[in-house]
């Protein structure tokens, strides 16, 4: 019998990713969750022109992401790492980050309009390198797929467990920090205690940064010694090169989009359609629970089933579970239907698409004799990004022409019909026709069988 092969990474460098995985969620799921409310309900933001600034900040990423990747692509550190250690660089700036995005000024209209985008620049910026790490150290701390699984199950559980302070413990730290006293629905007297709930994100941030630094290795070094610098066209013409690279971004966005829905409207359905905020805590806590058991199961399923059809299962799911929501979202055994389906399938399709990301890296290499990894993990996170704003623009619009309006909840009153109809849809229907897609893009998606391309190709060259 073959002796099974020793992992390289152990329980407690497993820990470390997990770690870091939960704080970062932590942070998303807090930002996702409460900063359209912030925007619209705090500050009273126009929704139109909060979703134009949504809009700016994604052009922003647009031209930023590339050039700061491409510059971090050729960066060295002393210690011959080349993402690691951007944990350490990345901590404090990014919880600062944070903070800044529910920092309330004071000052008119406008003025909140500009210094929220001063400020959203300064966050992404910051969150353009905490993905090089959070996306990169996967495929650098083991060559072994099974290593990799394992630290993307271990990464997803995280990202579980932060997914569930962020989107169902938060009103209790908002409550613990002074909001929510005498009123169900997040309103703008709940300034303060959102500004201190965004500091205690920031501080959780730059312990996760900390932890994964300290408990974490890098391996996998490039093959070869070529170091030369490599300047953005050729980095593209690498990266597109790979097809498997090319179809993956796209479906990361469209779980980016599915996991942005989930996470923005389920505040606004419980407190817009249910008129109850605090109704958000059961249902993201059977997402909660369905996402931590198959973040243990994934692996498993996918050494069983093969890539293609475990990430097609993932799909189907989320496709199955969304239709009785959508034939009657007022009943709440349907929303807890639709969130166990969500968890289910969105934490198989994280995990999923974070291995074939760390297999992009090794194709990349074999197809071109250097390693990206910090420009794959930064392209990765762009398209998240992208995700994320495709969300806030289409949820913001969608609720201003269906006559959304932040005073009503000031004054206890019900939101119209439109509106409650157009939330439903943003919960429902549109994220499955975006599962729709998903399963699309993932059977088109092989990158074992591109990686045996590309090393066959080498060899005969």
């Amino acid at each position: 019998m073959e002796k099974k092969k020793k992992s390289l990474v152990g329980l407690g460098e497993k820990l470390g990713f997990m770690s870091f995985s939960a704080s970062t969620n932590i942070v998303f799921n807090f930002k996702s969750t409460y900063y359209k409310f912030f925007l619209t309900s705090i500050l009273l933001i126009d929704p139109i022109a909060a979703s134009n600034m949504a809009v700016i900040g994604t052009i922003w990423d647009v031209v930023n992401d590339p050039l700061l990747a491409v510059w971090a692509n050729n960066v060295r550190f002393r210690s011959g790492e080349r993402v690691r250690p951007w944990l350490l660089w990345i901590a404090v700036p990014y919880g600062l980050g944070m903070v800044s995005l529910f920092t309330d000024f004071h000052v008119s209209e406008r003025w909140d309009i500009i210094l929220g985008l001063v400020m959203f620049f300064f966050y992404e910026i910051a969150n353009t390198f905490r993905g090089i790490p959070y996306n990169g150290m996967g495929a650098l701390a083991s060559p072994d797929d099974s290593d990799r699984k394992a630290i993307n199950a271990f990464r997803s559980l995280g990202g579980c467990l932060g997914s569930g302070i962020g989107a169902v413990a938060v009103p209790f730290i908002v409550k613990m920090f002074g909001g929510l006293k005498d009123h169900k629905v997040i309103n703008s007297s709940d300034s303060p205690a959102i500004f201190r709930s965004a500091l205690f994100m920031g501080a959780l941030i730059i312990a996760g940064c900390l932890i994964h630094y300290f408990t974490t290795k890098e391996r996998v070094k490039q093959v070869s010694e070529n170091e030369e610098k490599i300047g953005i066209v050729d980095t593209y013409r690498m990266l597109f090169k790979c097809k498997s690279w090319v179809r993956n971004m796209f479906y990361i966005m469209s779980y980016g989009v599915s996991t942005c829905l989930l996470t923005s409207s389920i505040t606004y359905y419980c407190a817009y359609v249910l008129n109850n905020s605090a109704l958000a805590t059961p249902v993201m806590a059977v997402y909660l629970v369905f996402s931590i058991l198959f973040s243990i199961l994934t692996p498993r399923i996918d050494t069983l089933l093969g890539r293609k059809k475990t990430m097609a299962v993932a799909a189907v799911v989320q496709i199955v579970g969304k239709i009785p929501f959508i034939l009657n979202p007022y009943n709440m055994v349907n929303g807890f239907i639709n969130a166990a389906a969500a968890g289910i399938g969105l934490t198989m399709t994280f995990i999923l698409f974070n291995t074939n990301r760390n297999a992009i890296s090794d194709i990349v290499e074999v197809q071109n004799g250097r390693r990206l990894d910090t420009m794959v993990s930064t392209g990765d996170n762009l398209a998240s990004k992208i995700a994320e704003a495709v969300v806030d623009k289409l949820f913001l619009v969608a609720l201003a022409a269906a006559g959304f309006s932040a005073q009503l909840a000031d004054e206890g009153k019900l939101q119209s019909v439109a509106t409650q109809n157009t939330i439903n849809a943003l919960l429902g229907w549109i994220p499955a026709l975006v599962a729709v897609l998903m399963l699309i893009l993932c059977l088109t998606i092989d990158t074992k069988k591109e990686y045996e391309e590309a090393v066959a190709e080498r060899s005969a060259k």
